[in-house]
């Protein structure tokens, strides 16, 4: 049972210091994640690299971190977010601080395999402590602040730490990145604590028995909703902004890398003004959750159309705004974690938060590869060789990965609906007047 002696205040002034604390910790990640980024030429320069092994970078960081989400939910579930974060702030730190000092390819990859195990931890936890220290009608709110909170990082790897860079090189630029951690690793030490109630809210079983358990909270029809809503949301944003926005901006639409540049930085301006608005919808609608993703990838979708079907090189202004419809599924993927803890308990969100969290890193890795492997195909050289017709051809993959998405998002949907009236009739009709519920708690029949 969910404990019920309670030794601090819910959503009040400790639980935004706890919050505070936790989301600097992501604003790191995110810096930390985001950081090769424009440090790229430096670095096929200092490892004597191709395109493609920088590319090895990218993709190699987005499968640790999606691979590692269903074993850190376990690990948070048994250990709770403080000891997650402390795990998550040493190894992102060690990581930079090995990747700083790296002067070899295989060493380089190493330290950001180790930086990406780190940065896996670190979302899924803050998220924990927004459950467990906020009221539920705060939580929507705080979700989507702390994802678009976090793009502070990205903001902070972009010209800050270009200058860096040229200012005072590769080693002491991200040896002064690392160091940051060792700060945030005491203010983790002194202010966060698991949960406002005595005994924290971790899970006193067995690791073997929350891994058996993961079959269960994965059979929940919530789960995969929230999974699914992640997975369709988010990859358009995420190919974006990584890796394939910039080409096609350049070389397939003919824009400067300076109007390039400008256009993914609004995106993430965006970000947090489209992510203000989804969080007030969904406290207002929260039985229409997943209809919100819905409309959010139909328009990503639409404004993409007008895009690939534009004669010749689209203008700017519709470049622009496809920039910042697809930068809103950032925000509306937010909602797979809403959706996730209505329909589990706080026990077990870790793991339920995790599976979550895999969707949409998966959908992205699985389009970054699709838009690379048909304009190889399609053009028979290498990026210098992109023309227009290529990306077109490339970025209407993404209709498959949105069809699908959609398709699994209503199913799911039904089938959490009649979950919730065969086991919690009362919940169902608290969203649909409007009103938070907190899932009441697991049993044998909570799978599907």
């Amino acid at each position: 049972m969910y404990p019920v002696e309670q030794v601090h205040d819910i959503g009040r002034r400790r639980a935004w210091v706890i919050w505070l604390v936790a989301i600097s910790v992501y604003v790191l990640g995110v810096f930390h994640r985001s950081s090769l980024g424009v440090a790229g030429l430096m670095a096929t320069e200092r490892f004597d690299i191709s395109a493609s092994e920088l590319a090895t970078f990218t993709v190699l960081q987005l499968l640790v971190y999606a691979g590692m989400q269903v074993p850190n939910g376990i690990m948070l579930d048994r250990f709770g977010p403080r000891a997650m974060l402390i795990t998550g702030t040493v190894l992102m730190t060690a990581g930079q601080f090995a990747f700083a000092f790296a002067e070899s390819y295989p060493t380089a990859l190493a330290a950001r395999v180790l930086l990406g195990a780190g940065d896996a931890v670190v979302f899924t936890s803050v998220l924990r402590l927004v459950a467990a220290w906020f009221l539920v009608r705060q939580a929507p709110f705080l979700v989507q602040l702390t994802g678009q909170v976090g793009q502070l990082g990205a903001i902070a790897a972009a010209a800050p730490l270009t200058l860096a860079l040229q200012h005072f090189g590769w080693t002491r630029t991200f040896a002064a990145a690392s160091s940051v951690g060792l700060f945030l690793l005491v203010a983790v030490l002194v202010f966060i604590k698991n949960s406002p109630y005595r005994d924290e809210s971790t899970a006193k079983v067995k690791m073997a028995v929350l891994l058996r358990s993961v079959r269960v909270i994965w059979g929940n029809p919530g789960t995969r909703l929230g999974m699914w809503s992640h997975f369709t949301a988010q990859f358009s944003a995420s190919i974006f902004a990584m890796l394939w926005g910039y080409p096609f901006l350049v070389s397939g639409q003919g824009l400067s890398p300076e109007a390039a540049s400008t256009i993914l930085m609004a995106m993430t301006g965006w970000v947090i003004v489209s992510g203000m608005v989804l969080a007030k919808l969904v406290t207002i609608y929260p039985f229409h959750r997943s209809w919100l993703v819905v409309v959010v990838v139909i328009a990503i979708a639409a404004t993409w159309a007008v895009v690939l079907l534009w004669p010749g090189q689209a203008p700017v202004w519709l470049l622009v705004l496809v920039a910042l419809v697809s930068a809103t599924g950032g925000p509306a993927s937010m909602v797979g974690f809403e959706l996730a803890r209505t329909f589990t308990h706080p026990e077990a969100l870790g793991r339920a938060n995790g599976l979550v969290n895999i969707g949409g890193f998966i959908a992205s890795l699985l389009v970054m590869w699709a838009i690379g492997w048909i304009l190889d195909l399609s053009s028979g050289g290498g990026e210098a060789t992109y023309s227009l017709d290529d990306f077109r051809l490339a970025m209407a993959s993404q209709y498959l990965f949105w069809a699908f998405g959609i398709w699994q998002i209503l199913r799911y949907r039904r089938k959490a609906i009649d979950h919730l009236r065969r086991l919690h009739p009362e919940g169902l009709e608290k969203l649909k007047r409007g009103e938070p519920f907190e899932h009441a708690g697991f049993h044998e029949r909570e799978g599907v």
